[in-house]
């Protein structure tokens, strides 16, 4: 137990105020221009006058960069940034089917129907063809399956790639046709 430092755990986000370490600062103002380099008490004299936050914007530099901001303002307006920028993202989802070699034309169709769904809400769909036991001989039959349920589908789907084995499955990822084709 005396090996342990007593130190306060870190925290998030830049020092503010008397959390600033540093002797001396390069001081920037509210409205952003440059006031110079200034001991640390009177750059702290100058945020409270203002009712404002010293900031350390750039703690690597020599010396130190901080700005007078309301802190409070400026963590709300990086949420809002982070907030808008997680709204734009787009996650694009991967939907899964399994198909057997000696699949019914019914079963194709319905399964179709389930791809031409997905493909309209913009989803990626993995298609795969799972051999059991004596099947694996047979490989033929899931190509012709697969090619059974891209019929009809070409208008709507692009292959990523060409149908291949992964162990006892043949895959094939299928995309949506692109708008600005």
């Amino acid at each position: 137990m005396g090996n342990q430092q007593t130190r306060t755990p870190a925290q998030d986000g830049p020092r503010i105020n008397d959390r600033i370490k540093a002797t001396e600062v390069r001081l920037i103002s509210d409205t952003g221009e440059q006031v110079g380099v200034l001991p640390i008490r009177e750059a702290l004299m100058r945020a409270e006058e203002l009712g404002l936050d010293l900031v350390e914007v750039s703690p690597d530099a020599k010396p130190p960069v901080c700005r007078l901001i309301d802190y409070g303002k400026f963590k709300y307006q990086q949420s809002k940034k982070a907030q808008e920028a997680k709204k734009k993202q787009v996650v694009i989802e991967v939907k899964e089917i399994n198909l057997t070699p000696n699949i019914d034309k019914h079963d194709i169709e319905t399964k179709q129907n389930h791809i031409k769904r997905w493909v309209s809400e913009k989803a990626r769909v993995r298609v795969g063809v799972k051999f059991r036991g004596r099947e694996m001989s047979h490989i033929d039959l899931g190509y012709k399956a697969l090619q059974e349920l891209m019929t009809g589908l070409e208008d709507i789907v692009t292959q990523e790639a060409a149908p291949r084995m992964e162990g006892r499955r043949l895959v094939v990822t299928l995309l949506p046709k692109s708008d600005k084709v």
